[in-house]
């Protein structure tokens, strides 16, 4: 694959801002590699970072170069820092309207990947999980496709247990959930079953803060009539569990 650390300028964030991308190259000759050849743009997927991470994460703590490849699957990783893919008050930066917004426009200009909704996916783990559901929910137009693995899915009850609270502050600046449209449940409430993406939720049963959350999220999606696929198995929240859920998530994206 051809690996792209892309520095950009962000007219939405108004700085200079980067993510990393993968893009399919099909070869014969790349020993130890498989590689698959597509005709046409290839299908994408947005793969979103965690709290304390950032767009080379994924690439450095997971085989994901070498996952993608095998299925000819380009794989998109931006740079969202420490804002829980929300519009942050002050000079926090409109980090949901970069996500939702322009990334797609920038991607779209730079890269050739498809942009039919049936080639297009979203995943990230822990914050990047809650992003990864509340912008497939939020434009299910655009995404055939959506996982979460140990996701921060159920935010409301994190900020109302204290834990980082500083964090909280500074992502929401006084405003609830409802007024920046950050609460999944009620999102779920709106969706239209029938247009939703797929959903695919996990979660380790040892990541004792998370896994009850995560639990009642899928619940909640399936009792709306949203196609959900669940998997709480053995694991912490930890890169080795999350290497091996997002090779699950890959056999099981719709790949056309």
């Amino acid at each position: 694959m051809a690996l792209i650390r892309c520095d950009f300028f962000s007219d939405v964030l108004q700085l200079g801002t980067s993510m990393t991308v993968l893009l399919p190259q099909a070869s014969e000759e790349q020993i130890g590699a498989e590689t698959t050849a597509r005709s046409g743009p290839p299908p994408v997927l947005y793969l979103l970072h965690g709290l304390s991470d950032d767009d080379s994460a994924w690439l450095r703590f997971t085989s994901i170069e070498r996952y993608a490849s095998a299925l000819g699957l380009a794989v998109v990783m931006p740079q969202v820092h420490r804002s829980f893919y929300t519009d942050m008050p002050h000079q926090g930066g409109r980090y949901w309207a970069f996500l939702s917004e322009e990334l797609p426009q920038v991607v779209g200009d730079f890269f050739k990947v498809s942009d039919r909704r049936e080639d297009t996916f979203v995943a990230g783990l822990s914050m990047g999980g809650y992003g990864a559901l509340k912008w497939s929910l939020a434009q299910p137009e655009r995404f055939a496709a959506a996982a979460s693995l140990s996701g921060a899915v159920d935010l409301q009850e994190l900020i109302d247990s204290g834990e980082r609270e500083a964090l909280f502050e500074n992502v929401l600046g006084g405003r609830s959930l409802a007024e920046v449209g950050g609460d999944l449940f009620a999102t779920l409430d709106a969706v239209d079953a029938g247009t939703a993406p797929r959903l695919y939720v996990a979660c380790g049963t040892e990541d004792v803060r998370l896994v009850e959350g995560n639990r009642r999220l899928a619940s909640y999606a399936a009792d709306r009539g949203l196609d959900v696929t669940t998997s709480f198995t053995a694991g912490e929240h930890e890169w080795g569990y999350w290497d091996a859920r997002i090779q699950d998530v890959l056999g099981w994206l719709p790949l056309v």
